[in-house]
């Protein structure tokens, strides 16, 4: 993927994709700048922001990676959703994508990579780790082009053929090696906590991201994602001004994650103190189910009950 970088719509054969030179990439991020509408995006990066407490709700539109997107970004608008966050690399076109977001107004916040679970940069074959870069390298042009500040990055996966140790050394080495495609495009690496195996509690996941020593990369906290093993309110304190985004959804044994916000056991007002303590400001992005417009607002009333928002 050198001379000619595309971007959306993206060739289904991405993960063939190589690892990029600086200067293709370079070129290629002023080139996603230009085919997005900059008053939007302008108007996108300046509504990502809010006080402690006033955060603004967006929906995780996970299951759409192609065709039309207009209908989802009306809906989720109708529901109560200001923003969303998208899947990259996919399918989708990008005019269409630019042209829903600007009919709707639905803020698109950021991406979320798809491919580091297939393609961890953990992993011991440095062409599953290319590939993975490339993949990474997409999601920041697509998420300038959307206006967008984040890529949500799963750094690492623990198996039986990656060890805890080299999957710290090898993520880290290769998330540098993204820092300066991130700093180019004006978005930041926001890694996330997930069940993979790595960066189990909260002390070692403020330890991993402040060795970077650097601003653009930072936390993408999921609430849910600890709650099996340990406090979501504690990891918040810990991380604190780490904490890029938010990422919600419930939690309880024994159905885990299949419990609506606000039925399972995670102590939301906790949480909500937490983040006004830590001084977050960002977006609230509920990661669950995508559904029927009935289903949405269901969404979002539940958002506002277990985080007192209007």
């Amino acid at each position: 993927m050198s001379g000619n970088l595309r971007l959306i719509p993206h060739s289904p054969g991405v993960a063939n994709m190589k690892s990029i030179d600086r200067r293709s990439f370079f070129k290629a991020s002023a080139v996603a700048l230009a085919g997005a509408a900059v008053p939007q995006v302008i108007a996108a990066r300046a509504a990502v922001e809010s006080g402690p407490g006033q955060w603004q709700k967006a929906f995780m539109l996970g299951n759409v990676t192609k065709g039309p997107v207009l209908p989802a970004f009306q809906l989720l608008k109708e529901a109560g959703f200001a923003g969303v966050e998208l899947i990259s690399p996919s399918q989708l076109d990008l005019q269409e994508v630019l042209a829903a977001r600007d009919k709707t107004g639905l803020v698109i916040h950021g991406v979320s990579g798809s491919k580091h679970w297939q393609e961890p940069l953990s992993d011991p074959d440095p062409k599953v780790v290319e590939r993975g870069m490339a993949a990474i390298q997409q999601a920041f042009l697509d998420c300038k082009a959307y206006g967008g500040t984040t890529v949500l990055v799963v750094p690492a996966v623990v198996n039986k053929k990656v060890s805890y140790r080299d999957a710290y050394a090898r993520s880290q080495e290769n998330i540098r090696k993204l820092i300066p495609f991130a700093e180019q495009s004006g978005v930041k690496i926001a890694i996330e906590e997930v069940w993979n195996k790595f960066l189990l509690n909260p002390v070692e996941f403020a330890r991993y991201i402040d060795e970077f020593g650097s601003p653009t990369v930072g936390a993408y906290f999921d609430v849910g994602n600890v709650v099996e093993y340990g406090y979501p309110e504690e990891w918040i304190h810990e991380l604190g001004k780490r904490i890029l985004k938010i990422h919600i959804k419930e939690y309880a044994k024994p159905k885990r994650f299949d419990y609506k916000l606000g039925e399972g056991e995670i102590d939301w007002a906790a949480v909500r103190q937490a983040l006004i303590d830590a001084g977050y400001e960002g977006w609230i992005t509920a990661e669950v189910p995508y559904g029927d417009l009935a289903a949405m607002k269901d969404v979002v009333r539940r958002m506002n009950q277990v985080l007192q928002l209007s």
